[in-house]
């Protein structure tokens, strides 16, 4: 087994590296001869992730704040990411154990973050936050962790399974016990402390409860006891699904704040009794958080209202978001922020975080996007600082090319993902004063949306949140979205294939859609541009529906030809050659087929030339920067590479180093030295192409990795995944080729 290296990824001891001036992207493209031996400190900083773009928050539980310093940290898969919104700036931890986080929260010192996790057994694990590693870890749970708390005083963590667990936890966690337990009658989803620590309050189903931490705790027994609760005396309101809780700061300290998916916000006294409630006057509200002196409530259509803590009088609403479908590219101007649009609809607020240093207030909402605002003045509130992220799962990864000259419709280091939100979106992380490309207000990173058909219905992440009047929710229709793409060589065009098979090109200067055609009749799996030195400008599609189409570029995209050699979905398609173009596919049939391209009199015409049958499936295949080889992925965790003439294998090699999974993806880098893989058990590897050899082994994706790309300078590899984020990751050694 490879040893873990810096940040939790496994590393292989025995790589090469070599610390040399970085290249310019001409010689990366060129250059492929093989890195010598490294030194052991140069193998253990190959591979550091810079940047996530996305966010799998489900709730509160999954947004929290450091009281002292103001860093925001939130959930991204198996990552947590550590936001300064002042200086846009993002840290990392990483869980090892390779489970999806499912809830988290600061000490309130700021020093340390606890997290929960899904899956069988979870782990309750706690971090230090400056030296990102773990530093304990506690098992109490069977079925996922929906809440975790540290206490104010420090001295315990409080932890709340799914409703299959039923268990509550208060842990003494530096000792690695659990000093008292009890188990609910219902699923619980928010939980806050009393300021003095002397009790906490959970809310769930028809359920409001008081658990006494002093009383469960004072006892000297030993071994773990009961906790003792008493249950918030709801009256009328009994029947209500509460889904956010804050225990009230300064001088309501001792009262309790609820607020209910039907719209209500509750107050308890110090002795548990429903004192006054009030209704907010909305469809449906989903979280809360106080301050000393305010209380705010996240509600739907991007709405969080804001009320006095002492009287609960009503005071104003928080500004609204983007609305749904919104051009990213024309906020240029931060009034645009404010522009209401007629008949608009705006996400909804599912999570709220309140930062009392500087009076910050942090709103996740459906649609993925985080929002910080300034409220020191609620009459003048000003945004600090926001992100918008796909909302469903991102299916494909594209870097724009590079030109030497004016031709570019994209400034230099943007990509491309596209997602079942049914968006393609167009970012870069290269901020430049004094680039020409002008930011706007929504998004540091993001340049632009395509929304498909002007579909705003599949923005909103239905998978995990209640529908409005249903307490379970209904998931959308995950048919949906934008499948795959390709942007051509010229950079003038973008191809995209949707999940009902449909088949557009836009124009990437103003994004008009010049060509969509229904070409296939299941969802277009994959898509590749001819590259320029053959001669040809062609565009091939294929998909589930067994068949490949040939069109011509030139010819407004018209049928050149249909192939219908697999028997199977094709999951990959390439061109190969130099002078003498080729196409090799392969599929779920377990086959590759090479074709040569012959001029007839009634056009081109692709002809087979070799058949290979393997005995495993093929999920992906790649082209070398010779055009000699092929690299294909395989359902056995291997690496085949075939000559691209004659249809030999060459080399196999393994593609990943686990014991379990298949290989889904392969991407060979520019310059041709290294390929990378990407696993069902949810690793990445980075690979020596020629010599087979590990190079590093990455985890992060709570799901499979659905496309991957190494940026053209060789620095980067982007990655992306089912769990609906992004990420980035550098690789500064990858630059001494």
């Amino acid at each position: 087994m490879a040893a873990l290296g810096p940040g939790g990824y496994a590393r292989n001891d025995a790589g090469r590296g070599q610390s040399s001036p970085p290249p310019s992207p001409a010689l990366c493209l060129r250059r492929r001869t093989r890195l010598p031996t490294a030194p052991e400190d140069t193998v253990q900083n190959r591979v550091s992730l810079e940047k996530v773009l996305g966010i799998t928050a489900q709730n509160s539980s999954g947004l929290t704040c450091d009281p002292s310093t103001g860093r925001v940290a939130y959930l991204a898969g198996c990552v947590v990411v550590i936001l300064d919104p002042k200086e846009n700036k993002q840290q990392h931890i990483f869980n090892t154990a390779r489970k999806s986080l499912s809830s988290l929260a600061f000490s309130p010192d700021g020093k340390y973050i606890v997290t929960g996790e899904n899956g069988h057994r979870p782990t309750v694990r706690i971090w230090d936050v400056d030296e990102k590693s773990q530093v304990a870890e506690m098992l109490g749970h069977k079925y996922g962790v929906a809440c975790v708390s540290f206490s104010p005083n420090m001295k315990h963590i409080v932890s709340m399974g799914y409703q299959h667990d039923m268990v509550l936890n208060v842990w003494d966690w530096k000792k690695d016990i659990v000093v008292a337990s009890n188990k609910v009658s219902c699923r619980v989803i928010a939980l806050s402390f009393s300021e003095d620590s002397s009790y906490f309050v959970t809310v769930g189903n028809r359920h409001v409860r008081f658990w006494f931490l002093e009383v469960s705790t004072e006892a000297k027994v030993t071994g773990t006891v009961p906790l003792i609760g008493r249950s918030g005396i709801l009256g009328e309101l009994h029947n209500n699904v509460f889904c956010g809780v804050a225990c009230g700061r300064g001088q309501m300290a001792g009262n309790t704040f609820c607020v209910s998916y039907s719209g209500l916000l509750c107050q308890f006294n110090e002795k548990r009794v429903l004192e006054k409630w009030i209704n907010l006057k909305v469809s449906l509200s989903s979280c809360l958080c106080v301050s000393q002196e305010l209380i705010f409530c996240g509600c739907t259509d991007g709405i969080v209202r804001i009320f006095q803590a002492h009287n609960l009088h009503y005071l104003a609403n928080l500004p609204k978001p983007h609305y749904l479908g919104v051009d990213v590219a024309q906020g240029l101007e931060p009034s645009f922020l404010f522009c209401r649009k007629a008949e608009a609809v705006y996400p909804d607020t599912v999570a709220l975080t309140f930062d009392p240093s500087h009076q910050w207030l942090s709103c996740v909402y459906k649609d993925h996007s985080i929002y910080i605002w300034d409220v020191k003045d609620i009459n003048k509130v000003g945004k600090v600082w926001s992100e918008l992220f796909h909302s469903s799962y991102v299916w494909n990864v594209e870097v724009y090319p590079e030109f030497e000259d004016q031709r570019a419709c994209l400034p230099t280091g943007s990509f491309l993902t596209c997602s079942s939100d049914n968006t393609i979106r167009f970012w870069n992380i290269n901020s430049s004063p004094d680039s020409p490309w002008q930011k706007n207000i929504f998004s540091n990173t993001l340049l632009k949306v395509v929304y498909v058909e002007n579909d705003i219905q599949h923005l909103q992440d239905m998978s995990h949140f209640p529908d409005r009047g249903s307490e379970n929710g209904t998931p959308m229709d995950v048919k949906a979205g934008v499948r795959v793409m390709q942007v051509s060589p010229d950079g003038q065009h973008l191809a995209s294939g949707d999940r009902s098979g449909n088949l557009r090109i836009h124009e990437l200067h103003f994004m008009d859609e010049l060509v969509k055609m229904e070409a296939h009749d299941a969802e277009v799996l994959c898509l590749e541009y001819s590259k320029p030195e053959t001669g040809l400008t062609l565009l091939a599609s294929a998909s589930r529906d067994r068949l490949i189409h040939v069109l011509n570029v030139e010819k407004n995209y018209n049928l050149e030809q249909t192939l219908d050699d697999h028997s199977s979905s094709i999951t990959a398609i390439k061109f190969a050659g130099n002078r003498d173009i080729q196409m090799i596919s392969c599929g779920a049939d377990k086959s590759i087929y090479f074709r040569s391209a012959q001029q007839g009199s009634d056009g081109l015409h692709f002809v087979r030339t070799h058949h290979v049958a393997e005995k495993t499936t093929l999920y992906d295949m790649d082209i070398d920067i010779t055009q000699k080889y092929v690299a294909v992925a395989c359902q056995d965790r291997n690496v085949r590479v075939y000559n691209t003439m004659n249809g030999k294998q060459k080399k196999c090699y393994k593609g990943s180093h686990g014991d379990e999974g298949s290989l889904l993806k392969v991407h060979v880098d520019p310059s041709g030295t290294f390929l990378a893989t990407s696993c069902s058990d949810k690793s990445i590897s980075v690979i020596d192409f020629y010599s087979g050899e590990c190079i590093a082994k990455m985890f992060g994706h709570s799901e499979i990795v659905t496309g991957m790309k190494f940026t053209y300078d060789c620095r980067h590899l982007i990655t992306v995944s089912g769990d609906r984020w992004e990420r980035r990751r550098g690789c500064p050694w990858l630059t001494s080729l």
